[in-house]
């Protein structure tokens, strides 16, 4: 694992009301590529459901959900059961705890096959996270825009999430913020994202 990249000019994109902090690059271009290849191939990934206005829907965007324990989460309406962390997996948790010094016990991982699969507006701020938790965004493939705005002014900023590179939302982020992924033609290659999250 390479630090050369991290070059400590980490600065909170966000002008106020919480702080998401990109660190760049945390691993080479061969590693991340490396661990894309694995995650896409060992990981148990499933498309995605939720339930809207009482209709069922299910997503072509595919996710999984890993942890400690056999931690229940429950967000659109749809509760998962976490599976035992993988190798990798565990290897990259001790990585994004040892930049961020916060420690994760679960991840929600998400598989974009290309740009047309993104992530609609939303916050991350389920009762079981607790308030103003940390959330690690671990990127690997295809770089991707991610937008953020701001609940009640709709002020907004976005970032481009690069593929070996970690961003952190914490403190009052999910409270005031909201987050997307939006969709793009332009890009053709595949997107895994991995947050590292705290169940309490």
């Amino acid at each position: 694992m390479m630090d050369l990249f991290n070059t400590d000019i980490k600065h909170n994109i966000l002008p106020y009301d919480g702080e998401v902090v990109y660190y760049g690059l945390i691993l080479t271009p061969d590693e991340a590529g490396n661990y894309l290849s694995v995650l896409l191939k060992d990981i148990a990934w499933k498309n995605d459901e939720a339930v809207i206005f009482g209709k069922h829907i299910i997503t072509k965007r595919k996710v999984a959900w890993y942890g400690d324990g056999n931690y229940a989460y429950s967000y659109s309406n749809i509760s998962r059961q976490a599976l035992p962390w993988t190798k990798e997996l565990l290897t990259l948790k001790a990585l994004v705890e040892k930049h961020t010094s916060t420690a994760y016990n679960s991840c929600l991982l998400n598989l974009y096959h290309d740009g047309s699969e993104g992530m609609a507006w939303h916050s991350d701020d389920e009762k079981s996270l607790g308030k103003d938790t940390t959330i690690a965004s671990l990127s690997f493939g295809a770089a991707r825009k991610f937008a953020l705005k701001r609940k009640q002014t709709k002020q907004a900023t976005s970032i481009i999430l690069e593929s070996g590179s970690l961003l952190i939302m914490r403190g009052t982020t999910q409270t005031y913020w909201l987050h997307a992924l939006p969709k793009s033609t332009k890009v053709k290659l595949p997107r895994v994202n991995l947050t590292f999250r705290t169940m309490i």
